[in-house]
């Protein structure tokens, strides 16, 4: 693990609530930390391992990173320390890795410290796993704390969700956010971080990995590839193919945040109060062809395939129709 000595500020208030745990010996059963992505749950969630498992910890809360624990925790090679993830290409933690798990948990930890097990994606158990996992919360094995981490809370039975206690990471407001990434990015200038932080809708772990993947560069792209089947330049069906290999979640929400400034064009906002300030010029001219209520309708077809999507449902299918109807929406464009 590579573990933080000083956590970002959005993460402190939820850091120090866990250390109280700490400093009144009321270890928890289990943790259900719930964040989104980019938000750097994980990364709270070994913060605090490495305070429950240092054997020198600090008087006002910190790790001592000299310690066996320690060591063992920064190097990835504790034996107490185990992650339970999907297995690969599979879409869920299946009930025999649960089962392993439990025969596991029967043995005493190596160290005389806790154990931690940790589930990430925590709502990635199955119905069955999710069974298993909940006889084995009614009768835990001592000195196990189990974490539980997810950004869908609401797709883990309410019988589990009872049984922890939650942590619930909030964003922080846009200024944090953009502070933050102009720390680790100063080369960027302050109009690309402002721009980067609301495309990762002010989430700063997720905004710096856009700034070091070049993802502006592929929005830009796309909103021309949005912009000329607006005109009845290209073809949906030509498009559809080449965005249903692109990140979906990324793409799903660049289109919804068209389509909210359009609106917002329509009505005379202010280029900074956009989504994407950058590209007002060209969404204000977009609105000028199309009606609002129409956007509207658009925007509810997106709002649902953003919940399909976590079903399997057919990409192409699913960008072809919205990329059709967009097409139709623009009433100043030519019949293709």
């Amino acid at each position: 693990m590579k573990i933080k000595t000083k956590l970002p500020t959005w993460q402190q208030k939820n850091a120090d609530l866990l250390l109280v745990y700490l400093q009144q010996q009321r270890i928890p059963q289990a943790l259900l930390l719930i964040g989104e992505d980019g938000l750097g749950i994980q990364q709270l969630a070994e913060y605090f391992i490495a305070n429950l498992l240092c054997q020198n910890p600090k008087e006002k809360g910190g790790f001592c990173e000299q310690c066996t624990n320690c060591r063992l925790l920064i190097a990835d090679t504790h034996p107490d320390i185990q992650t339970i993830t999907p297995t690969e290409n599979k879409n869920s933690i299946s009930v025999e890795q649960i089962r392993q798990l439990i025969d596991q948990l029967q043995l005493k930890p190596q160290f005389e410290g806790y154990r931690v097990i940790i589930i990430n994606p925590a709502d990635k158990l199955n119905i069955n796993s999710a069974n298993a996992f909940l006889k084995y919360l009614e009768e835990p094995t001592e000195r196990t704390l189990l974490i539980l981490i997810t950004d869908n809370p609401s797709n883990l039975p309410a019988t589990i969700t009872s049984r922890c206690q939650r942590i619930t990471l909030l964003k922080p407001d846009e200024e944090t956010a953009c502070n933050w990434l102009q720390i680790q990015q100063p080369q960027l200038e302050a109009e690309t971080i402002k721009i980067l932080v609301r495309l990762a809708q002010n989430a700063p772990y997720l905004a710096l990995s856009f700034a070091k993947d070049n993802t502006l560069a592929l929005r830009n792209e796309c909103f021309n590839n949005w912009q000329a089947l607006a005109k009845h330049q290209i073809h949906p069906l030509t498009v559809a193919e080449t965005w249903q290999k692109l990140p979906e979640t990324n793409l799903l929400f660049w289109i919804s945040s068209w389509l909210t400034d359009i609106v917002k064009c329509h009505f005379n906002v202010k280029a900074e109060d956009l989504y994407n300030p950058d590209l007002y010029k060209s969404l204000h001219q977009l609105s000028k062809n199309i009606e609002p209520k129409k956007v509207f309708l658009l925007y509810d077809l997106l709002l649902n395939n953003k919940l399909l999507i976590q079903k399997n449902i057919n990409k192409q299918l699913m960008f072809e129709e919205l990329l059709i109807k967009w097409v139709n929406l623009n009433q100043k464009a030519q019949t293709l």
